[in-house]
Parts: structure tokens; sequence; C-alpha cells
């Protein structure tokens, strides 16, 4: 049985990992390099990196931060943020990332999935959403949630899985950083029949959620979570340990 995954996630801001509530009012929280090690050696399955106000900003992805995050772990690294081109996939993968994830650059040219898929493998693209119910349709923003794309979700998802993105990541705005469980309503409609790893994002607030999540919806193959694991409320020993008592396949710590 293919073991359920917990990631961490670090939002970096200006070198430093931060964290807000509907992708607004960001607060500082701690060093990406010390947070990235403590996850490293306390049972997280992967670590995702994104640098959050890349693409709102119009630059590309700061390399410093995440080259001595790379040196400092021994999990496998997701990376984000400024993903615009297939130079952009190559940069960041020689800084030591193993995924490289794509939002905005992709809504602008979905032809960046398919090419660097062809150059990379599916594997290496992750197609990451950041998802917002809008008069009824779950629809699409770019540029950190800030801008509405008119896209609707299970449409642009589907496209980029044709295109050959090899995870999804699929983020709820409504229910980021408000600690009341995982949008489960919005991960079933958006991705319930995908053929490809999916990871949950936004909205844990303990234990509890985690186990909602894989329960409700076996086909999710990741939780995903930032502040919980950030401010100390849940420890990933503990996650594991509980998963693993309600028969929820995990990676030993």
């Amino acid at each position: 049985m293919i073991t359920k995954r917990i990631i961490p996630c670090l939002d970096v801001k200006n070198g430093r990992v931060v964290k807000g509530t509907r992708f607004e009012s960001l607060r500082d929280v701690s060093s990406p390099v010390e947070l990235a090690a403590f996850y490293s050696d306390c049972g997280a399955d992967e670590l995702v990196f994104y640098d959050v106000t890349a693409s709102a900003e119009g630059r590309k992805l700061f390399t410093d931060v995440l080259r001595e995050v790379a040196s400092t772990i021994f999990i496998p690294l997701t990376v984000g943020g400024g993903i615009n081109t297939v130079e952009d996939f190559d940069r960041v993968l020689k800084c030591g990332a193993d995924k490289v994830s794509v939002n905005s650059g992709a809504i602008r040219d979905p032809k960046l999935i398919l090419e660097a898929a062809k150059r990379y493998g599916n594997q290496c693209v992750v197609l990451s959403l950041d998802v917002k119910r809008v008069d009824g349709q779950f629809r699409v923003f770019a540029k950190g949630g800030r801008e509405d794309t008119g896209l609707d979700a299970c449409e642009w998802v589907k496209q980029g899985v044709s295109l050959g993105a090899g995870e999804i990541v699929l983020n709820s705005i409504d229910t980021d950083g408000v600690k009341q469980g995982f949008d489960l309503e919005m991960l079933d409609a958006v991705c319930g029949d995908l053929d490809v790893p999916v990871i949950a994002s936004g909205g844990a607030g303990g234990i509890e959620d985690f186990v909602k999540l894989f329960r409700a919806l076996p086909n999710v193959d990741a939780g995903l979570a930032a502040s919980i694991f950030h401010f100390g409320q849940v420890a990933i020993p503990d996650l594991k340990a509980a998963l693993k008592r309600e028969n929820i396949p995990v990676r030993e710590v």
C-alpha cells in the first residue's frame, strides 16, 4: 500500500519564512534553513519551498537561500515561485530541487508544462493551483492568490495533466491559514478523478484534519501544511503515530 506523505511548506519572502491567512497579513516565522533542517530530521516526507512574492514582483526566484536549504536536508524538495521558462526549471534544479512547481507561469504559457515534462520528465513537473470559490465556480488565481484568472480549476487541472504535469498541489484560498480543516469539497471536485498524485493544501488545524482528509479522499496522496508545524501545534512524529493508529499508511519516522 502506498504511504501517505506529510509535507511542511516554507513560504519564503525576503529570505525568511512567513505565514498569513488567506494569503494576507504575512508575518515572520523563522529562518528557512533552520526550519528545513528541523523538518528533515523529524520525519517529514518531503519539503515544499515557495518564493511567495516572485511572481507578483515579476522577478526570478531567489536562489541563495534555496541552495542552502537544499544542502541541509535529506528529503525530496519541491520549489516554486517565479517559474516562467524551462531555463527557470534548469536553474532551480541545479540549486538542488528535486521537483519544480509551476503556477502563474504555466497559466500564462501552458506549453511550459509540456516543454519541461519533455526535458526533465513528468515526475519533475508539479502544477500548483491556488483556488477560490467565485460565483459558485472553483476559480484559479495567479500571482500568489492576487489575480483572478477566470479559469475553471477543474478544466485547468485536466489540461495541466494532459500536458505532462506529474503531480498536483491544490491549495484552497478559502481555507488557507484558517485551521478548520482541508477543503474536502474542492479537493474532490477538482482532483477526484485524476491519475496523478494529488497534494492537499490549505486549512489544516490539527491531527484530526489529516485523518479526515485521508479517510474522506483516499486518492489524495499527501497533506501539506505550514503554520501548525511552524508554531508547534502539531509535531510530525505525533501526526504519523496517530495516522498509523487509524490504519492510514505512513513512512516510519
